[in-house]
């Protein structure tokens, strides 16, 4: 930086000497040029070291908030939350799902075949078979038709996404069935107590609750976990399952191989596919980045209409370091596959619990 600044100040004087201006006047103009840069130099560092945030790429770094070991002040709340409380559920399922068996692409084929689980007949009644496989085929990559892979993708993570939406549609129906009472059990109290930790309300705001505990659109959550996968393609999703690109500084990951060694985050990894969705949609449901994106998503709620993944889209410029660049990606990819076709689709019950859903 030094011999730089030494270039720039003689290509400054010879341009003096070319116009014939006296040394007198070339010695002052050089002298100001000289105390301006080291005048200015400390502030601009300091500038730039107050305001790092503003100018860093951040790229998944907001992804993995609950994933990290620090703690995080959420949307002005003055408590500190406990992330593990946010994290309790998805913990679980993947301590539980240990001893999953990678089926090969054929042997998956073979299964929606046997079930019938075709996506043009989705498109057309609107029901999905309840097949929830625990791992992507390693096969996936091998298949040359792009059609064809994307269609593949589709069928495997369609099921997981319907099924953790569903996941929220109960709880969301226990919650205005509970606070439409006026009295409530202890049972009652507990679970909402639950729920409080579980979507980040230290406040214990109801209204901020009922804004948080709702669905992802499945158009976007498909186009997401496309983009972040290259359909199911990806080294984090064939080895560590992670459908939404999450980082971790704290768990389990994959180190990427054109990190810095300074970096110390990781890709999260899970043992099972249904985790990644669970910890997605539980990172656009509580992080402060996605705070807009929430406030859209009850705008529609109050107005009676659909939750667009169109519109909402536009508001997860921040989950990527290309920003509005990649919105625009999101949106192409649900147009030109026609994804806004499964929003409204709905996952055949394997509980009595869920035929109030279909």
């Amino acid at each position: 930086m030094r011999r730089q600044f030494y270039s720039k100040n003689i290509k400054f004087l010879k341009f003096f000497d070319q116009n014939n201006i006296g040394s007198l006047p070339r010695i002052f103009l050089s002298s100001l040029l000289v105390i301006f840069f080291f005048y200015s130099m400390p502030i601009i560092l300091s500038f730039v070291n107050e305001n790092n945030l503003a100018i860093e790429n951040n790229s998944k770094k907001v992804l993995a908030y609950t994933l990290n070991s620090k703690n995080n002040n959420i949307e002005g709340n003055d408590k500190i939350l406990n992330e593990k409380d946010l994290l309790v559920d998805i913990f679980s399922l993947n301590e539980i799902e240990t001893d999953s068996v990678r089926l090969n692409a054929s042997t998956i084929r073979q299964l929606f075949a046997d079930t019938n689980y075709k996506l043009d007949d989705v498109r057309k009644k609107k029901l999905v078979k309840p097949v929830a496989l625990t791992l992507l085929p390693n096969e996936i990559k091998k298949i040359e038709n792009v059609k064809k892979r994307k269609e593949f993708f589709i069928q495997i993570v369609l099921p997981l996404i319907l099924k953790e939406n569903n996941n929220i549609k109960l709880d969301r129906k226990r919650l205005f069935s509970i606070i439409n009472k006026s009295n409530n059990t202890d049972l009652e109290k507990k679970w909402i107590e639950k729920k409080y930790k579980q979507y980040g309300v230290p406040s214990k705001d109801l209204t901020t609750l009922k804004i948080r505990m709702d669905e992802i659109p499945v158009s976007l959550a498909i186009a997401q976990a496309a983009k972040e996968t290259g359909w199911g393609t990806s080294r984090f999703a064939q080895e560590g399952n992670a459908l939404f690109g999450q980082w971790t500084w704290s768990g389990e990951g994959l180190k990427p191989k054109d990190a810095e060694k300074s970096e110390g985050h990781k890709v999260m990894k899970f043992n099972v596919l249904q985790a990644s969705v669970r910890a997605y949609q539980r990172n656009l449901n509580t992080h402060s980045s996605y705070k807009d994106f929430r406030q859209e998503r009850a705008r529609l709620r109050d107005q009676g209409k659909a939750l667009d993944s169109i519109i909402l889209s536009e508001f997860l410029n921040e989950y990527a370091e290309t920003g509005n660049e990649y919105v625009e990606v999101l949106k192409k990819i649900i147009r030109q596959n026609n994804l806004q076709d499964f929003d409204d689709a709905k996952l055949l019950p394997s509980s009595i619990e869920l035929e109030s859903l279909i």
